[in-house]
C-alpha cells in the first residue's frame, strides 16, 4: 500500500462491534440482563447498548441467510475489572446457551465464554494479576 499514513492528531475514542442479530429483543434482554448493560438507543432494525463508556450496536438482520453466515462465526471481548461478580450473575441467569467455566489463560487473562442468543460467543475476561 502507497497511500500516505493516517493522520495522528485525532484520537480513536472508541471501537464498537456492530452484531447481527435474529431477535432484537432477546439480544437487548440478554446484554442488559446477563452482562449489565443500558440500552441507550432501541428500534426494531437497531439499537445500542453501554456500560461504563463501551458500547455494542446491533442490527436487525435482513433475513435468515444473515444468520446462518453469522451464527457461531462472531465473536466479542468484554474486559472487566471483577470477573468473579459478573460470572457468578451470569450463573444466576440460568441460560440456555454454553457457558464455561472461569479459566486462567496463558496470555495473562482470566475468561470465561458465554454465548448470546445469536450464537456469538462473548468472551469476559479480567487481567491475570
Amino acid at each position: 500500500m502507497s497511500a500516505e499514513p493516517a493522520p495522528t492528531t485525532a484520537r480513536v475514542r472508541r471501537i464498537s462491534p456492530m452484531l447481527a442479530v435474529a431477535d432484537m429483543e432477546e439480544t437487548l434482554a440478554f446484554y442488559t440482563t446477563v452482562l449489565g448493560f443500558t440500552v441507550t438507543m432501541q428500534s426494531a432494525e437497531y439499537s445500542i447498548v453501554a456500560r461504563d463508556g463501551a458500547t455494542i450496536h446491533f442490527m436487525k438482520a435482513a433475513d435468515e441467510s444473515v444468520m446462518t453466515a453469522v451464527r457461531g462465526h462472531t465473536e466479542v471481548y468484554i474486559e472487566v475489572d471483577d470477573i468473579r461478580s459478573v460470572y457468578e450473575h451470569a450463573k444466576t441467569c440460568k441460560l440456555p446457551g454454553r457457558m464455561t467455566e472461569i479459566k486462567v489463560r496463558e496470555y495473562g487473562m482470566t475468561e470465561f465464554h458465554i454465548d448470546d442468543p445469536n450464537d456469538c460467543l462473548v468472551f469476559v475476561g479480567q487481567e491475570t494479576r
